[in-house]
C-alpha cells in the first residue's frame, strides 16, 4: 500500500493514498461514517468524499497502482475508430458500450451516471458509430446498450434506459449461464460475481477428468437453461480449485459429484455422490420446498469446562436459546486478530460471572459453524450479542474492556427462573 501511494503520489494528477486507524477512539465516528466492520475496508471517494465506491482492484503494489490509474480516468472511453474497440474489448471480460446517435440526451446521461456507477466492476464505452465494434448488428444508430461477453451468446443489445432496468440487464448478462470455477484466473472474476448475486446458488463439484463427466455436465446446463432467470444461479467446480469451497461448507472430497445450494436466505441444501439423472428432480423439490437444510456443524465438546463455554451450531438453540439464561455470545474466527485481542478479557468477563448461574458467557467459531438465526447479523469478526433470559437481543458496540462489557451485562439482563425462585425461598 505505501509502495502504490508513492507511485501514485507522482501521477498527474496525483492519486492519493491515505490510512486511517479504525480502532482508535478519535477516528471511531469516521469509521461508522464510512460503514467500516471490518479490517482492512478499502475505499475511494471522490468530490470531497460525496461519491464513496468500494475497492474492488488487487492487492499487491503493481496492482493497486494500475487499478486506481483506471479509476481515475473517464468512467466511459469514446470509441471513435475500429482500433479503439479493439484496445476496449477483448475476449475475457465484461465490455458495455453505448450506442448513441449524439453524445446528449436522457439515454446518454443515464448511461454515463451507470458507467460512473458501475466503474469498479466493468469496461464502459460509447460510440457513434455500431460499425467501429466487433461483433453485433453494425447499422444501428441507437441509442442502445451492447454488452460483450466471453461466455454464451458473446454479445447483447437492450434498449431500455431506466437506470433500475439497465443496472439489472447488465448485472444478470454479465453472468454465465454456468459459471466455471477451475484454476484458470481469467473466470475468478466471473466467479465472483457468481457468488455477489442475490440469487440462491447452485454449486455442482465434480472431477472434471473422469468418464461420465459430459454426461453430468450436460445435464447440468439442461437444468441452469430450465431455471434461468428464475431466481437460482449455477456454478460447476473443478475439485482440484474447490477446496477452500470443501473447508468452507464442510463437506468432503469423497462425497463428490456434490451439489450444494444455498438459497437467498443464506441456507444451505446438499446431495452427494449424486448421478447425472439425479440433477433435475433434486432441484425441482428444491424449488418446491422438499429438501431439508444442511447445517455445518463442529462437533459438540466432550469437555465444556473452560471459563468461556464454546457453542456450535448443533448446540446454539440449547446452549443460547433455551438455557433460560442472560448470555454473551461472541461470533469469532480464529484467524481473527482483533477476536484473539478480546479473548482474555472474555475470560475474565466469565471468571466475573463463574458464580452466577443466571449469566453464561460463550463463544462460537463463525467460520466452522453455519448460524441460521436471522437475529444474528454476523458481518466481521469479533462480534458479540447479548441475549436476555426474557428473549431481547441486543448488539455489544461498546469498547472491549472487562469493565464495560460487565456494565452492558448488567443493564440488559432479566431476573431468571433461579433468581425468582430463590426470591420466594427468602
Amino acid at each position: 500500500y505505501e509502495k502504490a501511494a508513492s507511485i501514485l503520489s507522482k501521477h498527474d494528477p496525483p492519486i492519493f493514498l491515505a490510512k486511517v486507524d479504525a480502532d482508535d477512539e478519535a477516528n471511531k465516528d469516521l469509521a461508522s461514517q464510512y460503514d467500516v466492520k471490518g479490517y482492512p475496508t478499502l475505499q475511494i471517494l471522490r468530490n470531497g468524499g460525496k461519491n464513496v465506491q468500494e475497492y474492488k482492484g488487487p492487492r499487491e503494489a503493481d496492482g493497486i497502482v494500475e487499478y486506481l490509474k483506471k479509476q481515475s480516468g473517464p468512467a466511459s472511453v469514446e470509441i471513435k475508430l475500429t482500433e479503439d474497440a479493439s484496445n476496449l474489448i477483448d475476449d475475457k471480460k465484461i465490455v458495455i458500450v453505448g450506442v448513441f446517435p449524439k453524445f446528449s440526451g436522457e439515454e446518454f446521461e443515464s448511461y454515463m451516471a451507470l458507467a460512473e456507477k458501475l466503474r469498479s466492476d466493468y469496461d464502459f464505452g460509447h460510440t457513434l458509430d455500431a460499425k467501429h465494434l466487433p461483433r453485433g448488428e453494425s447499422s444501428v444508430v441507437g441509442p442502445l446498450v451492447r454488452l460483450f461477453k466471453p461466455f454464451d451468446e458473446l454479445v447483447v443489445d437492450f434498449k431500455d434506459f431506466k437506470p433500475e432496468a439497465l443496472e439489472k440487464f447488465i448485472e444478470e448478462s454479465s453472468i454465465p449461464l454456468v459459471t466455471l470455477f477451475n484454476n484458470d484466473p481469467s473466470n475468478h472474476p466471473f466467479v465472483a460475481k457468481f457468488y455477489n448475486s442475490p440469487n440462491a446458488k447452485a454449486m455442482l463439484f465434480a472431477d472434471l477428468s473422469t468418464e461420465g463427466f459430459d454426461s453430468l455436465q450436460s445435464k447440468y446446463r439442461e437444468v441452469a437453461e430450465q431455471y434461468k432467470g428464475k431466481g437460482i444461479s449455477f456454478l460447476l467446480g473443478d475439485v482440484e480449485a474447490s477446496q477452500a469451497a470443501f473447508q468452507y461448507f464442510g463437506v468432503e472430497e469423497s462425497q463428490v459429484p456434490l451439489i450444494i445450494i444455498q438459497s437467498d436466505d443464506g441456507k444451505k441444501y446438499f446431495k452427494p455422490n449424486l448421478k447425472a439423472d439425479d440433477i433435475a428432480p433434486w432441484v425441482k423439490d428444491f424449488k418446491e420446498g422438499k429438501v431439508a437444510p444442511y447445517v455445518k456443524s463442529e462437533p459438540i465438546p466432550e469437555e465444556n469446562n473452560e471459563p468461556v463455554k464454546v457453542v456450535v451450531a448443533d448446540t446454539l438453540q440449547d446452549m443460547v436459546f433455551k438455557s433460560g439464561k442472560n448470555v454473551l455470545l461472541e461470533f469469532y474466527a480464529p484467524w481473527c486478530g482483533h477476536c484473539k485481542k478480546l479473548a482474555p478479557i472474555l475470560d475474565e468477563v466469565a471468571v466475573h460471572y463463574e458464580k452466577d448461574a443466571d449469566v453464561l458467557i460463550a463463544k462460537l467459531d463463525a467460520t466452522s459453524n453455519d448460524i441460521l438465526d436471522e437475529n444474528f447479523d454476523v458481518r466481521g469478526y469479533p462480534t458479540v450479542y447479548f441475549r436476555s433470559a426474557n428473549g431481547n437481543i441486543t448488539p455489544y458496540e461498546g469498547d472491549r474492556t472487562k469493565e464495560d462489557i460487565v456494565d452492558f451485562i448488567e443493564k440488559n439482563r432479566d431476573k431468571t427462573v433461579h433468581q425468582e425462585s430463590l426470591k420466594d425461598e427468602l
